[in-house]
């Protein structure tokens, strides 16, 4: 019977002359790597811990780390054990051989140090340093299912659906080292060597959002080990013209990004954290999640699965090609695939992003995303891959055909352009490749909640010109369904210690809530008014309290068709219409300002001031920050 034992509490942490008693998960750039100094510590440090092994009787002990950023080095008893370069996916080692009787010492060197070997090295986020995902020690039988190679759960399930017929055609795959396993499948049990196929009839599919059904498969050996696999039978299809296809009908793809992180605990995430993203993307009633710019924990894919959220995946090879980085690419490409395989949420495996923002080895990145695109495809027939490229490069670059699917980053009318050109460019690019599906892998722009501005303009970091871009991109979006999948950037401010705008420095504001998870901005709301039917009643701008002129601007979102605002208890106008209803009031003194729609109310207290806060400012802002630098 295999044996799980948390492995988390008292270790000893060293960085360079510091020596501290941690519990993981762990990161040592919480603080640095959010503070806007650009200097956060990139190097190594040590993690260390005694321990008296269990009693083993005809079993081994493996050790599992969930991720260790960037690079690790592992020693048991002053030993090697393994070494694993790639910071965001899970690794195992046998330790049974190098056990000694008594007190153990295990030593894990960690190393998010500045190379050219490991992505991700240059990008708009932070390269967090630690052991930041859980470890745990793995006891099982001699004979046992693999545990080694990528990282595999040791079983891998590929359902095919048939929809005419309401059925699925079911293939598990086994690795172990014993004779024979057997697998189980809706009820069904087959004694095999490696792989049994199954028929499920009359098919519960697993429907996105609407009925994410997951069935599990088993397989156990005599030895008593055992591995289960969730998994769902669903059919999609893209098409260039009429975008994606869940299950035979449309199901057009909108929803946001997600980095990992939080403020205050980087990327050491607990799974409560994690639970209550996936809350919050709910509400905003997004069916499509952009799991950027790595593989993200599996519990956060569990949770995508269970609530019906499709999935990009990809690994960090991001903004530029390193010569010598392509075997890591293969790595972590070959680890993103074998432990996710079996999610159903997953749809498409992501080659890379904006990797031609610098640099000028175009034929040798060319080289490397084809090499992954074979791979992927090796690995995994029944998923397309795709890449995110950014609006620099040319619509008839041969970079854009190397995916089965493509997706731009676009921020015309942010970084520069105006707002027009997004819906203009992607149609450019439609009328170029008309067989090959477009997206929107990336849009925003950023947003402080202590910023406003009455006459919001691009570059001012206001909420209010936040909303006027999402309005504006979901006018574009919804204009265009041949757009396979839209992805808002972001669904939370993240960590970007290179960035000193927008009076909060450290972080990238383009999420629609704060990185604290505390406040929702008031262009969340609008992709709530247009994603979630639930009745609801925003006023924006409740934020934005000292404001001066003889009148000011009233906005609201709602998922219902007429709203009526009162002004000091009396009723000012009402206007019906379609998710953004807006309003002009005399301003005069102190107003308590509220909206009412459907038997809903939202209110919220501004003031007149002679003199306007210098709460705005007009940013230049610069695509390429002091991190890039021409390669």
């Amino acid at each position: 019977m295999r044996k799980y034992i948390d492995f988390n509490s008292a270790w000893t942490f060293t960085k360079q002359d510091y020596t501290e008693r941690v519990d993981l998960p762990h990161t040592w750039n919480a603080v640095d790597g959010q503070d806007g100094g650009d200097d956060y510590f990139r190097g190594t440090c040590v993690y260390e811990k005694h321990f008296y092994p269990p009693e083993l009787k005809n079993e081994r002990l493996f050790i599992e780390f969930q991720g260790a950023a960037m690079s690790a080095d592992v020693a048991l008893n002053g030993k090697p054990l393994v070494s694993h370069a790639g910071g965001y996916s899970t690794f195992r080692a046998d330790m049974t051989d190098l056990l000694v009787a008594g007190e153990n010492l295990i030593s894990v060197s960690v190393d998010n140090s500045v190379n050219d070997t490991v992505y991700p090295q240059r990008a708009d986020f932070t390269f967090y340093g630690g052991i930041y995902r859980p470890v745990r020690l793995i006891i099982v039988p001699e004979e046992h299912f693999e545990l080694i190679k990528d990282g595999t759960p040791g079983i891998k399930v590929t359902p095919v659906v048939n929809l005419t017929e309401k059925t699925a055609h079911v293939t598990v795959e086994t690795w172990h080292n014993a004779a024979s396993a057997e697998i189980t499948v809706n009820g069904v049990t087959r004694t095999v060597e490696r792989t049994a196929e199954f028929d499920i009839p009359d098919v519960h599919l697993w429907d996105g959002i609407d009925d994410p059904y997951l069935y599990t498969a088993t397989a156990k050996l005599a030895s008593g080990d055992e591995v289960t696999a969730r998994f769902g039978c669903r059919e999609f299809h893209i098409d260039p013209d009429k975008g994606f296809f869940l299950n035979g009908r449309s199901y057009p793809l909108r929803g946001v990004a997600r980095h990992q992180d939080r403020k205050g605990a980087g990327n050491a995430v607990t799974d409560e954290m994690m639970d209550e993203d996936m809350a919050i993307i709910r509400e905003i009633g997004a069916n499509t999640v952009r799991l950027a710019h790595y593989q993200h924990p599996q519990h956060f894919y569990d949770l995508c699965d269970e609530n019906g959220l499709i999935v990009w995946a990809e690994i960090p090879y991001i903004t530029y090609h390193m010569l010598n980085g392509r075997e890591n690419t293969v790595s972590q490409m070959k680890e993103l695939i074998t432990q996710c395989y079996n999610h159903p949420s997953v749809v498409c495996w992501g080659l890379s992003n904006e990797i031609t923002f610098i640099g000028k080895k175009l034929d040798a990145l060319i080289e490397n995303n084809r090499a992954l695109n074979d791979l992927c495809h090796h690995m995994d027939k029944t998923r397309p891959t795709t890449m995110a490229h950014i609006s620099m490069l040319d619509i008839a670059s041969p970079v854009t055909t190397i995916a089965d699917i493509s997706s731009y980053n676009l921020y015309f009318g942010w970084y520069g352009g105006e707002l027009k050109h997004n819906g203009k460019f992607l149609d450019s690019y439609h009328a170029l490749h008309p067989d090959k599906p477009i997206g929107l892998s990336e849009y925003g722009a950023d947003a402080n909640p202590a910023l406003h501005n009455e006459n919001p303009e691009m570059g001012d970091y206001t909420e209010e010109y936040q909303c006027v871009f999402h309005e504006a991109l979901l006018d574009t979006i919804e204009a265009r369904p041949y757009l396979w999948a839209t992805h808002v950037w972001n669904m939370f401010d993240f960590a970007a210690d290179g960035r000193a705008e927008g009076n909060n420095p450290g972080f990238n504001q383009k999420g629609l809530v704060t990185a604290d998870r505390k406040l929702k901005k008031d262009a969340f709301y609008i992709y709530k008014a247009h994603w979630n039917k639930a009745p609801f009643v925003h006023l924006c701008g409740r934020r934005y309290v000292k404001r001066t002129g003889d009148t000011t601007k009233i906005k609201v979102y709602s998922t219902l068709d007429s709203v009526t605002l009162y002004v000091d208890g009396k009723k000012y106008a009402e206007a019906k219409g379609k998710y953004v209803f807006n309003f002009e009031i005399p301003l005069n003194g102190t107003h308590t300002v509220r909206a009412e729609a459907g038997g809903l109310a939202d209110e919220m207290t501004i003031q007149k001031v002679s003199e306007p806060e210098p709460s705005y400012q007009v940013i230049k802002v610069e695509r390429v920050m002091n991190w890039l630098e021409e390669d």
